[in-house]
């Protein structure tokens, strides 16, 4: 199985703890590292002031201050843990994996050189939405690990949203199929684990729901590739599209967080 990741240059885990990984249970053809450009961290928030409005947008704000002034650090700390873990349970990338750095996976010089690299998988590990000319070069396709449980948690921060609204169950990563939807695409599985809501940020929680389980997920993308993985149906269940998380709604749901803790110490 021939595969090539999409990731983004400012995400070790991805650009090097998940490379190792997609080596070691594949023929890693290639690796397209994404360099975020101004222009297009501007365009996010135009896209998401214009489906939630600019008042709820300082919401958004208010919490990417909080996050940077409060849980920046023991998120990189557990990112670097992270890293850690995967570099030492799996090998260094080969040194002949071609490379190429581009500001978007949809430009014509990633097309071509998917097209020249002849893959069977993508794995897109980015921020940005796969246009049918990339995401159809795959011959079994390109596929997302979605941090969140789809079609109820679609978009950016699924599990964040799940926490927030009070739906622990739905806390997970959704393997998926990429189609010209926002994570529409067709599922071929859910990947849940034990996590600790009260002590752990959201981004720890969707980080170690897809982390834990690469493992897991490598034996599904095998049997998706050789055609013998069934898709779960989704028809009929509630389906939404998320975006950024509001502070007002990560306080909530830390409140939250701590009832339940108490509720399950006191039965």
């Amino acid at each position: 199985m021939r595969t090539v990741l999409i990731c983004q240059e400012d995400a070790p885990l991805a650009r090097v703890g998940m490379a190792r990984w997609l080596s070691s249970c594949s023929d890693l053809a290639g690796l397209i590292v994404l360099k975020e450009t101004g222009g297009r961290r501007w365009q996010r928030i135009r896209r998401e002031a214009s489906r939630i409005g600019w008042l709820r947008m300082l919401d958004v704000f208010a919490f990417r201050l909080y996050q940077r002034l409060f849980l920046a650090a023991e998120d990189g700390a557990f990112c670097k843990a992270k890293l850690n873990e995967l570099c030492a349970k799996y090998p260094p990338v080969r040194d002949d994996v071609p490379t190429l750095i581009a500001s978007s996976p949809n430009s014509s010089e990633c097309v071509e050189f998917l097209t020249s690299l002849q893959p069977d998988v993508i794995i897109a590990s980015c921020k940005h939405i796969l246009k049918p000319r990339v995401f159809e070069v795959a011959k079994t396709g390109a596929f997302a690990l979605h941090p969140g449980i789809c079609p109820e948690y679609r978009n950016a921060h699924g599990c964040f949203w799940a926490l927030a609204n009070d739906d622990v169950g739905n806390v997970g990563t959704t393997l998926l199929k990429i189609d010209a939807g926002i994570d529409t695409g067709p599922v071929f599985g859910y990947f849940h684990g034990p996590y600790d809501e009260v002590h752990e940020t959201h981004l720890m929680i969707q980080r170690r729901m897809t982390l834990d389980h690469l493992d897991d997920i490598a034996v599904k993308l095998g049997e998706v590739h050789a055609g013998t993985a069934g898709r779960i149906e989704t028809t009929g269940r509630k389906s939404a599209e998320w975006g950024q998380p509001w502070l007002t709604k990560y306080l909530h749901w830390k409140r939250q967080a701590q009832k339940r803790a108490g509720e399950r110490a006191g039965q």
